[in-house]
């Protein structure tokens, strides 16, 4: 008894101490460990991202000729060149406001969904309608509400899209979006994509998203498995794309948003990173990854931005960063002022507007060749860590077999999965899945 008694207070010291140790890294931890390891990016593939941010602003604005957020010469959206704009009264709810823009000077084609008006209903109700991924996509699990809304506007504009495609037959097709927006047209890619032959049969290289902000909407494989199609932007330390609590949960602890960070920061610490990687169902941030960092430890003015990439496997923005800005980074006005300044300090460092022409073409080259051996090397590294529903054929090959996309493997996804070939069945039933007609005789979603 009195060994006990005397071993009590060294316990209570060995957990103390394990304790302050918790603490003291959850507090020096910051959104610069992330991406330390990552590769700078260049100027050439960062180039768009300030523009479509501009892009996103004017789905804000209430007349583009008069905008609130006027910006520099050079990025001012051509209210001309604006195909389809559509509000709330036009979705109904089902989706954010949105705007196809037909940029002749870039050659490209854009869809751009604005972010969540947390004032909305429907908006809230997009992103609550979630059940942890529980809807199963393309051999992976998805964002059920948004995966509803990437859908809805699919059905909408398919038919534009291609007579727009169809009639500019060398440009490119970009979706673009915020917050719930980026949700939004990172599974509206990958629905393109599954149905290119309904955008008439455009090329796989030809289509970009890139989703500025995402929150957590696709599982691991689709994730990495999308990483040449999807890219997603983050800034320092904005928590959307970090929190794996559902978001019914953070809108109701919206009163006390630091307590629920603060316990998911204890959560996935104390959570092995093999068992985050072995749940089919966790979602993450789509696509490959932009980190533009500004802040480092004990440094309370903001340094020049520097922009990380990569197409990570494990480490991926996994752990809430406990920081006063976790919610202003979130914004789309601090998120487009910063990739403009890191931009500018790019092509001052690399000379871009001096190479000739012939050297930068060959640069890009260069870059889609790099680019295109970094998604090969993950889908090795997703395939090494044995990522659950890995081994699901694709049309774009798979993670065992990255070369020549045949499939190796007879390993199965089992019970309720839309990987078998009633995926590819035809588009009316797979609308019907989701839809169904109501009394006066027009579509909504199955509830």
């Amino acid at each position: 008894m009195s060994c006990i008694t005397c071993c009590l207070p060294i316990l209570e010291c060995v957990y103390c101490l394990a304790c302050a140790r918790f603490a003291w890294k959850r507090c020096r931890y910051t959104a610069g460990h992330e991406s330390q390891n990552w590769g700078l990016s260049r100027a050439e593939e960062f180039q768009p991202i300030p523009r479509l941010c501009r892009y996103i602003l004017s789905v804000y604005e209430d007349d583009l000729r008069n905008p609130v957020w006027a910006p520099p010469d050079g990025y001012q959206m051509n209210p001309d060149w604006v195909v389809l704009r559509k509000d709330y009264d036009d979705t109904g709810g089902q989706v954010t406001p949105y705007i196809i823009y037909l940029d002749h000077d870039n050659a490209d084609v854009v869809l751009v969904v604005r972010g969540l008006t947390m004032g909305r209903e429907s908006d809230r109700a997009i992103l609550l309608d979630n059940k942890l991924g529980m809807t199963p996509f393309d051999g992976g699990y998805v964002h059920n509400g948004l995966l509803k809304a990437a859908m809805w506007v699919f059905d909408a504009e398919r038919e534009l899209l291609r007579d727009l495609l169809e009639k500019n037959p060398s440009y490119t097709l970009t979706f673009a979006g915020h917050s719930l927006g980026a949700g939004v047209v990172a599974l509206l890619t990958l629905v393109a994509l599954q149905d290119r032959e309904m955008l008439g049969n455009i090329d796989r290289k030809k289509v970009r998203c890139y989703a500025m902000a995402p929150p957590r909407c696709v599982s691991l494989n689709l994730a990495v498995r999308y990483a040449d199609v999807v890219n997603s932007v983050v800034l320092q330390d904005d928590f959307l794309p970090r929190t794996t609590a559902t978001l019914d949960a953070v809108f109701k602890s919206l009163i006390c948003l630091p307590c629920l960070l603060c316990v998911m920061c204890l959560k996935d610490t104390c959570m092995m990173e093999e068992k985050m990687i072995t749940d089919p169902r966790r979602l993450y941030a789509p696509g490959r990854l932009y980190h533009i960092v500004e802040r480092k430890p004990c440094r309370f003015q903001r340094l020049p931005p520097s922009v990380r990439t990569a197409v990570p496997v494990d480490g991926r923005f996994e752990h809430i960063v406990l920081s006063c800005n976790a919610i202003s980074d979130h914004g789309i006005i601090w998120m487009e002022r910063e990739s403009q300044i890191a931009l500018d300090l790019m092509m001052e460092n690399e000379g871009v507007m001096e190479i000739p022409p012939n050297q930068r073409m060959e640069r890009q080259e260069k870059l889609a060749r790099e680019h295109s051996e970094e998604y090969r090397e993950a889908l090795r590294r997703a395939a090494a860590l044995d990522v659950p529903h890995s081994y699901v054929p694709s049309p774009y090959g798979t993670f065992n077999d990255v070369e020549t996309g045949v499939r190796l493997s007879t390993r199965s996804l089992g019970e309720g999965s839309l990987a078998s070939s009633k995926w590819r069945d035809s588009w009316d039933d797979f609308i019907g899945r989701l839809f169904e007609k109501d009394e006066s005789g027009h579509m909504v979603f199955k509830k």
